[in-house]
């Protein structure tokens, strides 16, 4: 029996125009921060962490959590602008326009109207 054959095919769907602005800024934010981690993670590789003052071994298990908080940390201030490339993908993915907005006519899952007195 394969397993290929028994396991459902990964699929990516397309984000709907229900979500809300900021759930895609977040997602293309987090999207930033791993692409910023893989690219920092070679730069802490050859630290040496016997000198005085070093870490040891307890550095090398906490060095890719503070690699993943500087990433996060470079994303949340701008990045190098991959959150924003994949923010308006993301955008145009979900139908919404270019200022991220609701298209006119639809109520965001957000926002709650309220009458008017």
């Amino acid at each position: 029996m394969s397993i290929a054959a028994t396991s459902p095919s990964p699929t990516l769907a397309a984000p709907r125009a229900s979500q809300s602005p900021a759930a895609l800024r977040r997602a293309a934010q987090d999207f930033e921060a791993q692409a910023l981690a893989a690219l920092l993670q070679p730069m802490f590789q050859g630290l040496d962490t016997k000198a005085p003052f070093g870490g040891g071994s307890a550095e090398g298990q906490w060095r890719p959590m503070l690699v993943d908080a500087i990433a996060r940390d470079l994303a949340k201030a701008g990045g190098l602008g991959i959150g924003e490339a994949v923010l308006r993908e993301l955008t145009r993915l979900a139908g919404l326009p270019p200022n991220g907005d609701p298209p006119a006519g639809t109520a965001s899952s957000s926002t709650t109207e309220r009458p008017t007195p």
